[in-house]
């Protein structure tokens, strides 16, 4: 159904990715809304969303308000005559009202199988989880968090070294097929929608600063869950030396130690490895206070001390 008017609404990179698919399968969008732009950098300087640079670089109308509720933006978003609104990523609260005023709805690309994961955080929800699996979801919104009619699926795996950036990738590819698929034949799939079990459903709550601190108490495959789950956005750390230092990879060992948990067990050129409430982690990369991410094997060529065996980290976060 390429001959709908299509309102997209979307933030991050990864909403951009779907608009750009819609807009090469040849849809036509009539209009784009995204969150007004931010400060970012040392500078402050305010940076445009990847969804608004993509619909400047296409000639796109661009609406950014800051909040969706007030009658006025109902009334701008009426005077478009869309028959559809697609939503990515967004980051604002839809109203009632703003859902009725497409014809068709309001249609959400959600980056879980619902009703699996609801809410912000579903990649590093699932990620911590262990899930096995993972996916996007085509979804009729109403006004519930993540609760709408279920269209269409989208199934990824997620395997034992996928990190939240690989697993953001696998998604966004699955969602631009799963939403242009959708859109083929959108009438029958709204037909067929299925109504979600919210007994089936978790909240996934966006990932606090203190779920980056690592407990070494915990077993070694939920450190290296944590670890895979924060890189990007939430980096887990540890303290040495009353600094934070950034675990960014490290693989699982369930040979178990009789040291304490935090203590290092082993430190060889191209890793060191710690004790875990159960198993040990082996730890390649990290990031010291004010430094770059390197590789252990970079850092022990001029610091061979710095992770020497003994050393431990401490199991209680800094308050």
């Amino acid at each position: 159904m390429k001959n709908l008017r299509i309102c997209f609404a979307g933030t991050p990179a990864f909403a951009a990715a779907h608009l750009q698919a819609l807009l090469k399968a040849g849809h036509h969008v009539v209009a784009v809304y995204t969150q007004p732009d931010r400060p970012a950098g040392r500078g402050k300087k305010l940076q445009a969303s990847p969804v608004k640079l993509t619909a400047l670089e296409n000639g796109l109308p661009v609406f950014q308000p800051s909040t969706l509720r007030p009658l006025e933006e109902t009334e701008t978003l009426a005077s478009l005559n869309s028959d559809l609104m697609i939503v990515v990523a967004y980051g604002l609260i839809l109203p009632k009202r703003i859902l009725d005023v497409p014809r068709l709805g309001c249609l959400n690309v959600h980056a879980s199988l619902l009703p699996r994961w609801r809410g912000a955080a579903p990649i590093e929800r699932s990620l911590l989880a262990g899930d096995k699996v993972s996916g996007v979801t085509i979804m009729q919104m109403d006004e519930g968090l993540d609760t709408g009619a279920m269209l269409y699926k989208e199934t990824v795996e997620i395997t034992s070294t996928d990190n939240r950036i690989d697993l953001e990738e696998k998604l966004q590819i699955a969602g631009q097929t799963a939403l242009l698929k959708t859109l083929s034949n959108l009438e029958r799939f709204q037909y067929e929608s299925m109504i979600q079990n919210d007994e089936d459903s978790n909240y996934a709550a966006k990932l606090e600063k203190s779920e980056a601190f690592i407990d070494w108490r915990l077993s070694a495959p939920e450190i290296d869950r944590q670890i895979r789950a924060g890189i990007g956005r939430n980096p887990a750390y540890t303290i040495l030396s009353d600094q934070r230092l950034r675990i960014l990879e490290g693989s699982v060992s369930m040979n178990n130690s009789n040291a304490k948990a935090g203590q290092i067990v082993e430190s060889v050129k191209t890793h060191f490895s710690v004790s875990c409430g159960s198993g040990t982690l082996q730890v390649q990369r990290v990031q010291l206070p004010g430094k770059k991410p390197a590789s252990v094997k970079d850092i022990n060529n001029s610091r061979p001390e710095l992770f020497s065996r003994d050393v431990t980290f401490t199991c209680e976060q800094p308050k």
